[in-house]
């Protein structure tokens, strides 16, 4: 095996395993859906690596990191896919709307099984309830966030 090879291995490696240390660690980050859980992962992850709880500490941390690997590990970590509805649920605080898609083709999305996996990730306290407010765009479910949950 060259090192082009090897290296590439590893990367894949590396992006497996952030995903997964993220998937299983994001609910322990309360409130769910908010700024404050992804920066509670953050100050997690750095201090488990060694780095100092301060601020020059958490911007080394975030600086090695890059903008990749960050923008990697925040989508993962504010989206849930529920293979048992098929859908995937995009929820960043930092965006305007949370969308709900479908994960392949299947039944056609409606604002009933939207507001259902809505409720099943508890997101429920951070979109608009108004129902009216909601576009559905081809197969996918826009809801405006709160003002307040950002």
């Amino acid at each position: 095996m060259d090192s082009a090879d090897a290296t590439g291995l590893q990367a894949t490696l590396f992006d497996f395993a952030i995903g997964e240390l993220v998937r299983q660690h994001r609910e322990s980050f309360q409130p769910l859906w908010t700024v404050d859980s992804w920066v509670k992962l953050l100050i997690w992850l750095s201090l488990n690596c060694g780095c100092s709880g301060d601020e020059a500490g958490m911007a080394r941390f975030v600086e090695a990191l890059g903008p990749t690997v960050t923008t990697r590990m925040r989508r993962v970590f504010f989206e849930r896919e529920l293979e048992d509805l098929d859908l995937q649920v995009m929820a960043d605080p930092a965006e305007q709307q949370v969308l709900v898609l479908p994960m392949g083709p299947g039944a056609p999305l409606d604002l009933d099984r939207a507001a259902a996996v809505i409720e099943q990730v508890q997101l429920q306290d951070h979109v608009l309830a108004d129902r009216a407010r909601w576009q559905q765009l081809d197969a996918v479910v826009a809801i405006p966030r709160l003002a307040t949950a950002a």
